[in-house]
C-alpha cells in the first residue's frame, strides 16, 4: 500500500493509496492486503482459536454469534479512526458494502440495530459511525433498521482497563421496540472485549428477541 495515511474522499480513488478503485473504493492491491481473520475462530465472539473460546464457554455473552470482517490491525484500524474522527464517509460506504457482501454467508436477521450513542456524544461528533454503516447495509440488503437508545453517558471504553468495561456500560442502553421472536443483528465498527455488545444484547433479549448476533467491521484479537 502506498501513502495509506492519505485517505481519499472520491469514490473513483482507492481510499488507501489513491490508485484507481476497482471495488468498494479500494484498488485490488489494497483490498488483498486487508488483515483477514483466520478461518479457525470462535463462532460466538470471532476471536481466533477454538470453535468456542474459553471466555465464551465460561462467560457466554447474550449474543450468539459474530460476523467480523477483519482483525483490528493496520490499515483497518486507521480506516476506522478516519471514519470516526475525520468524518470520511466514503469509508462508511466501503465498510457497509463489505459487510453486506459478507452477510450472505450467515443467517439473515430480521432487523439491523446500530450501537447507539448518547445524545451528548452524538452532538459532539455530529454522526454515529455505527448508524451510518447500518443504514447503508440496510439499503443494500433490504433488512430493516431497529432502534435503541444510550440513556447513560459513559466514558469511552478505550480509556478503561478491559476488566472495567463491563461495569462501565451496565444499564447504559434502552430499547422500546417489541422484538418478539425476532433475530436482531447489532452493528458496530469494532469488537474489543464485547462488553458493549453484550450489554446491548441483554437489553434486546429482555425485549423478547429470539436471537441476537453481532455484525462488526473488525475484531480486536486478544489472547484468551
Amino acid at each position: 500500500m502506498n501513502n495509506c495515511a492519505n485517505f481519499r474522499l472520491f469514490s473513483s480513488d482507492c481510499i488507501l493509496c489513491g490508485a484507481v478503485a476497482e471495488k468498494w473504493n479500494l484498488c485490488a492491491g489494497c483490498f488483498a492486503d486487508l488483515p483477514r481473520l483466520p478461518k479457525d475462530r470462535c463462532r460466538i465472539c470471532a476471536n481466533p482459536g477454538a470453535e468456542i473460546c474459553g471466555v465464551c464457554i465460561h462467560h457466554p455473552p447474550a449474543y450468539s454469534g459474530t460476523l467480523a470482517l477483519f482483525s483490528y490491525d493496520f490499515p483497518v484500524d486507521a480506516l476506522v479512526r478516519a471514519l470516526k474522527y475525520r468524518e470520511n464517509l466514503a469509508i462508511a460506504s466501503t465498510f457497509a458494502n463489505l459487510l453486506a457482501e459478507a452477510s450472505a454467508s450467515v443467517n439473515r436477521p430480521d432487523l439491523l440495530l446500530p450501537v447507539p450513542m448518547h445524545p451528548l456524544r452524538l452532538a459532539e461528533r455530529g454522526f454515529n459511525q455505527a448508524q451510518e454503516i447500518a443504514r447503508l447495509v440496510s439499503r443494500k440488503t433490504g433488512i430493516p433498521l431497529g432502534h435503541a437508545e444510550k440513556v447513560r453517558d459513559t466514558p469511552s471504553q478505550t480509556s478503561l482497563p478491559w476488566e472495567e468495561r463491563r461495569k462501565n456500560v451496565k444499564g447504559a442502553f434502552s430499547c422500546a421496540m417489541d422484538l418478539e421472536s425476532k433475530h436482531v443483528a447489532i452493528v458496530d465498527d469494532v469488537l474489543t472485549t464485547g462488553a458493549t455488545l453484550d450489554e446491548l444484547a441483554r437489553v434486546l433479549r429482555a425485549r423478547n428477541a429470539s436471537e441476537v448476533s453481532a455484525w462488526v467491521i473488525a475484531r480486536a484479537v486478544k489472547s484468551v
